[in-house]
């Protein structure tokens, strides 16, 4: 019975111990700290990598945004050097500690149709060694040297912007100077551009020009004035595959003992003679006045009725307004082409020879067809007889339209004005035009409106633009 008693008592114990244990829970958090120690590490670790990798990245991509922009406005074989130097401002020294700047102008550009080749990208690498990250496993995605590592990376890509402005006032030469101006207060380019093909010079006046360009230095011309741009090609010279090739043929068919008759130097005599309306029909026909052989002399007021357009081609000879006026009826539309060859004296020009010069010309380039939006043509093959000084309104222009004069030497000191009949458009080619003191040309509507109206294609000059990031 004793022994009964002892193991009663001894298991009587074991159990009252095992209530004070299941609840004494002293320890217990050690245990559970032991336990979750490792993958809170873990957690904070990737936590604080991750955020530092993003800070990190979020500069390199700053980095690159501004080295692309660097690139692209640098433009030339130097552009990556200009990337490298922006991306070690910010802090990205290419080849030092582990950073790499690279930069190419071949990046693809979007499928967008407001942005061309070349397109600039820089790319940004930085490798960084990894800490607490390795707790939970993560084994980066470099390896140097048998360590484990972290590679960052960041990309922009940019590209140069060009800006496409319509000229007014194209000076081809691609020597000297090829625009330049003397005064010229009333002279009005607002609406558009002028630009020169090799330098320009305005003094006293920058034409009112809404920008002037120019391929070697521009000096004062225009509002926002630009030197150092690409030239522009010749717009109209294709435009001379319309003439006839066959006007020397019927010019010597009509008249073979005199095919070009000239005017005396005095202007009243000679030449073919206009006195009164005439109605313009069919391609360069003596008998539907739309061709004449030598030169035109007016002797009376001659009003063009051409409703469909017209185009009158002057071959070897010149258009003397004689005192009075050419125009063009409402509705009615014409291009006065001059073309011939350069074997003899010829003048190939608008003039006017009596005395005082009061001959006025007011007529509306053709809406469409061939020499659609041209008003005056001089033939490309033609070199001389071409000059043009148009002093004190001898003649008056009243012009909507193109006057084209590739080869000619332009002096402007009359003012040019609009046709009675035609849209807001008076765009000038010439090899060199000079516009002096009391030289006046008409405003132009704005971006070319005016002479989308008159059926003209202006020609443009491209200007580089800001450069944009696209991607």
């Amino acid at each position: 019975m004793k022994h009964h008693a002892v193991y009663d008592a001894a298991a009587a114990s074991v159990m009252r111990a095992l209530v004070r244990l299941r609840g004494d829970q002293r320890g217990t958090i050690a245990v559970m700290m032991a336990l979750l120690f490792p993958a809170l590490i873990g957690i904070l670790g990737l936590g604080m990598e991750v955020t530092n990798w993003y800070m990190q990245t979020r500069g390199m991509q700053n980095a690159a945004d501004a080295a692309v922009i660097a690139a692209a406005s640098n433009a030339t074989s130097n552009y990556n050097i200009e990337a490298a130097a922006i991306a070690a401002n910010y802090g990205f020294v290419n080849g030092t500690n582990n950073v790499t700047v690279t930069a190419t102008d071949l990046a693809a550009c979007p499928a967008d149709p407001d942005v061309t080749p070349p397109c600039y990208k820089v790319t940004i690498t930085s490798i960084v060694s990894l800490a607490l990250v390795e707790v939970v496993g993560y084994k980066g995605n470099a390896v140097i040297d048998g360590a484990l590592m972290q590679q960052l990376s960041s990309a922009a890509t940019a590209t140069k912007t060009v800006i496409q402005q319509p000229i007014c006032l194209l000076g081809l030469d691609p020597t000297g100077q090829a625009v330049t101006s003397n005064g010229a207060p009333n002279a009005d380019f607002s609406g558009c551009t002028v630009m020169s093909n090799s330098g320009s010079s305005c003094n006293g006046s920058d034409l009112k020009a809404f920008m002037g360009v120019a391929h070697a230095t521009n000096n004062g011309c225009g509002v926002r004035q630009h030197s150092n741009a690409p030239p522009v090609d010749d717009p109209y010279a294709a435009l001379a595959s319309n003439i006839p090739n066959d006007l020397a043929t019927k010019c010597t068919t009509a008249n073979p003992s005199n095919p070009y008759p000239q005017e005396n130097k005095k202007g009243d005599a000679g030449g073919v003679t206009w006195s009164t309306d005439r109605s313009l029909s069919g391609t360069a026909d003596i008998n539907g006045n739309t061709l004449v052989c030598g030169d035109l002399r007016l002797t009376g007021n001659v009003t063009i009725n051409a409703p469909d357009g017209a185009v009158l081609y002057i071959q070897n000879g010149s258009l003397d307004l004689g005192g009075y006026t050419l125009q063009t009826a409402s509705g009615s539309e014409v291009a006065i082409v001059f073309t011939g060859d350069d074997s003899n004296s010829y003048d190939h020009v608008v003039t006017d020879k009596t005395s005082g010069g009061k001959g006025v010309l007011d007529i509306q380039a053709p809406l469409s067809g061939p020499f659609s939006g041209v008003a005056i043509y001089q033939d490309p093959s033609l070199t001389k007889g071409v000059d043009v000084d148009y002093t004190g309104n001898n003649p008056t222009w009243k012009i909507t339209g193109l006057v084209y004069m590739p080869h000619a030497s332009v002096t402007i000191s009359g003012a040019i004005n609009k046709s009675a009949n035609g849209a807001v458009c008076f765009v000038m080619v010439a090899n060199d035009v000079t516009v002096n003191g009391t030289g006046a040309i008409y405003a132009q509507s704005p971006a070319g409106a005016g002479c989308k109206e008159a059926g003209l294609n202006m020609p443009k000059v491209t200007i580089p633009g800001r450069p944009k990031l696209v991607y």
